[in-house]
């Protein structure tokens, strides 16, 4: 009988423990090093602590479009362990999983607790170690050994899984051990503007709205939302996602144009001429016939200097344009970014030149494996980080599980 061989994974959150729950017990000793005082504490907080598991994306070729960076190298990782693999997985466990409306997917319970048991226990079963409030300082390439030196004494691994997040610490470490490293920059973030339009009304939302960052010639649509601080939701986020390393060349300092009703200019003044001919004694506040709400609307006309008890008729040329400019081309200062939520998602990382996508291996490390945020992936909101996670750690252990 061959000697069980050590492996350490390094990083205590989602990449690292599933990982960990879909290794052979029977092969290998595993320990987990985790240096917060809690593992999966990301999962723990993720969906407002309901934790968005996954996104119900079943065909990978539609999957990747939700990652502005690492969708071509995730195809093939897709293919071979996708969403509803994951659902397989938790479900198998006693933990059953709801898609809700916009597809994203959550445990029945409401409670990221239930996602966290399941790994947990499945790692506790197999007797593998969990050491948390070890933070790893150096690795060292020693033979066809790893030492790991940490406060809290040395490790030595035969194998390394090395799945920490993005923090500057842990991606010094892996480019000291000869690693490109792309500079980290945030993502998922959303918008400080300070503006008229805005001010006094935070809660306020749309349906479907049009986002334009003219300087950089792009586009998005989605949900928006007026904040404390300025604009939120899927739109933002979106369009933080795919811009964020353009976005921190600007410093955060840049003009957006908003369509808050996704309609051309050309149709909403048709639509509202139309109004006004039939209705020429109704007041322009009555006049909400766009999908906005009376809070918005009424903000409109007090930012245009316009009396809501006017008569429609009586409006000038001048004033319709005004409000017609204001709900299809408004144009707004954005000065800096607020962290959304409690995610936390950076693009950058290892360069992924440097993967083998095949089973998540490195290039330039013998019996190295990497996933989860310290690579240079990340994606939109609605599960799809997560996803990224589960499906890279599954291939790690099912490489390791076949040595």
């Amino acid at each position: 009988m061959s000697k069980k061989k050590r492996i350490i994974i390094i990083g205590g959150g989602a990449a690292g423990f599933f990982t960990a729950a879909n290794l052979d017990e029977n092969k290998y000793y595993v320990t987990i090093l985790e240096q917060n005082g809690d593992v999966l504490q990301k999962v723990k907080i993720s969906g407002g602590g309901r934790c968005n598991v996954t996104h119900a994306c079943f065909d990978p070729r539609d999957l990747v479009q939700f990652y502005p960076r690492g969708n071509r190298e995730l195809l093939s990782v897709f293919t071979k362990f996708q969403p509803g693999d994951t659902m397989d997985w938790f479900e198998t466990r006693n933990v059953p999983l709801k898609i809700e409306k916009d597809n994203r997917v959550f445990p029945t319970t409401d409670s990221s607790q239930s996602i966290i048991n399941a790994m947990i226990d499945e790692v506790r079963n197999k007797k593998f170690e969990v050491k948390t409030q070890v933070s790893v300082s150096e690795i060292i390439k020693q033979d066809d050994e790893y030492l790991i030196k940490t406060k809290q004494g040395d490790f030595v691994a035969d194998i390394v899984i090395y799945t920490t997040g993005s923090s500057p610490k842990s991606l010094k470490i892996i480019e000291n051990l000869g690693h490109k490293i792309i500079e980290p920059v945030p993502s998922l973030f959303t918008f400080n503007i300070k503006d008229d339009l805005l001010k006094d009304i935070p809660g306020t939302s749309f349906a479907n709205a049009e986002i334009q960052i003219p300087s950089l010639k792009t586009e998005e649509s989605g949900p928006l939302l007026i904040t404390h601080w300025g604009l939120s939701g899927p739109a933002v986020l979106k369009i933080s996602a795919w811009e964020a390393r353009k976005l921190a060349q600007l410093k955060y300092q840049f003009e957006i144009e908003v369509n808050f009703i996704s309609t051309p200019i050309s149709e909403v003044e048709k639509q509202f001429k139309d109004f006004k001919n039939s209705n020429p004694k109704r007041t322009v506040g009555q006049s909400k016939i766009f999908d906005v709400t009376n809070r918005f609307w009424n903000k409109i006309l007090e930012v245009c200097k316009i009396d809501p008890e006017k008569q429609i008729a009586n409006l000038s040329g001048k004033e319709m344009n005004h409000i017609f400019e204001y709900l299809c081309q408004k144009k707004l200062r954005v000065s800096g970014k607020s962290t959304f939520k409690d995610e936390f998602v950076t693009a950058g990382g290892v360069d992924l030149k440097e993967i083998n996508f095949k089973n998540m291996t490195s290039k330039i490390l013998p019996n190295f494996y990497l996933a989860g945020e310290v690579l240079d992936i990340d994606a939109v909101t609605g599960g799809f980080n997560f996803q990224a996670c589960w499906s890279e750690a599954w291939l790690i252990s099912q490489d390791i599980n076949t040595k």
